[in-house]
This record gives C-alpha cells, sequence and structure tokens, in this order.
C-alpha cells in the first residue's frame, strides 16, 4: 500500500493499535512513541509499530499523506465469534452458549463501541491532517472482570463457568488512553457507555446465532 501511495498520491489513514504502546504502564499519549524506547510484547504489536514506522519513512523520503490512529479494544454489532476476536465478543458469545471463559483480573482497558469509532474515523477524512496520530479509545476505563460483570449481569447469569486468573502473559496490562488530541483535532466524542454498548452488542449476537 505504500509502494501504491508514493506512485499515485492518495490520502491515507492507517489503523495501528493500543499494544504498539506494549509494556508501557502509564497513560498513554501518542508523543510518548517517539519520546520514550518502549517493547512490543506480542507479534502483532510489533508488526504495527513496524508499519507505523514504514509509513513514517515514507513519509519522510516522498512525502506520503497518512494519518495513523491507534484503536483501542473496539467491539459491537458486527463482530462474528472467532477466538481471535475482542474480549467483548469472545465473552459475550460463549455466555451466550453457556461455554467456560477466563478472565484476567490486573488488566484495564478503555473500550470503544464501533459507532463512536466509525463516526470519529470518518471525521478524518474531513479533517484530514497528514503525518498526525491519534489514540482512538473509550472514555471509560475498565478492568476485564467489570466487563464480564456487566455481560453475567444482563444476561441474568452467575459465574460458576468463569476462571479467573491474576494477569495474561505477553499482553499489555493497562491499556488507559489520553484521547485529548482527537478530541481537539477530530472532534472526538465518545457518546455510547460500556453498559449500553454491551447490551446492544448481547442483542445483536442474540439475533445472529439464534439465542432469542
Amino acid at each position: 500500500m505504500i509502494r501504491l501511495q508514493e506512485e499515485h498520491g492518495f490520502k491515507m489513514i492507517f489503523t495501528s493499535s493500543s499494544e504498539v504502546y506494549g509494556d508501557y504502564d502509564q497513560l498513554m499519549s501518542e508523543e510518548i512513541m517517539d519520546e520514550i524506547e518502549i517493547k512490543q510484547i506480542n507479534d502483532y504489536a510489533i508488526s504495527k509499530w513496524v508499519n507505523e514506522m514504514q509509513i513514517m519513512n515514507s513519509e519522510a523520503m516522498h512525502r506520503t499523506e497518512t494519518v495513523r490512529v491507534r484503536l483501542f479494544n473496539v467491539y459491537g454489532p458486527g463482530e462474528y465469534y472467532s477466538p481471535y476476536r475482542s474480549v467483548a465478543a469472545l465473552f459475550i458469545y460463549r455466555a451466550l452458549h453457556h461455554m467456560p471463559y477466563t478472565v484476567y483480573l490486573n488488566h484495564t482497558r478503555s473500550s470503544l463501541y464501533i459507532d463512536d469509532c466509525a463516526a470519529v474515523l470518518a471525521d478524518i477524512i474531513t479533517r484530514f491532517r497528514a503525518g498526525e496520530v491519534y489514540n482512538i479509545a473509550g472514555n471509560e476505563p475498565h478492568d476485564i472482570k467489570t466487563l464480564s460483570d456487566l455481560i453475567l449481569d444482563y444476561l441474568n447469569q452467575d459465574d460458576r463457568l468463569i476462571s479467573y486468573r491474576e494477569s495474561e502473559p505477553f499482553t499489555t496490562r493497562d491499556k488507559i488512553a489520553n484521547i485529548s488530541k482527537a478530541e481537539k483535532d477530530l472532534g472526538f466524542n465518545p457518546k455510547v457507555s460500556l453498559r449500553e454498548g454491551i447490551g446492544n452488542t448481547i442483542e445483536w449476537m442474540k439475533k445472529v446465532y439464534g439465542q432469542e
């Protein structure tokens, strides 16, 4: 895509990931990636950061125009189940089918509902600032147990099938995003609460998988 961009001169929006922040354990602001040496802790994170560096090199060498976005735990209707989906999709599907799943207790996430994500990505087109990078995340940080509890409460289930563990290895422990840059430049304003978004996602999955 970068080679095509260099040849044809189109603008690009690149979806990176919160995983690039790796072992960084404080509030995640965009500029820290340029200020601190951070260790990415899984292959997915490494690949995303390499992609970002390739884009920045192309910008410097060929004046290509790209906006990078680092998405934080996007979830919602339209996300069909597989073992590689978001934690929200995994938990909801397994709870609906009375399947066991594991909750890692010492992790924090900034989940973002799909409608809020789509809206801000569309806004980038009209507010395009080549060379910029933005955190795109929810404004309601939560631990993983809170997410699981919301799902179980909505379905009126207990946690007898849930295994609780302290932490998941090779995964960023806390993803707490500073979204002030996206708020300022893009008018980003997440509107759907975690509780509402989880309810919407459960109802969608019920219809898709015949659980009504």
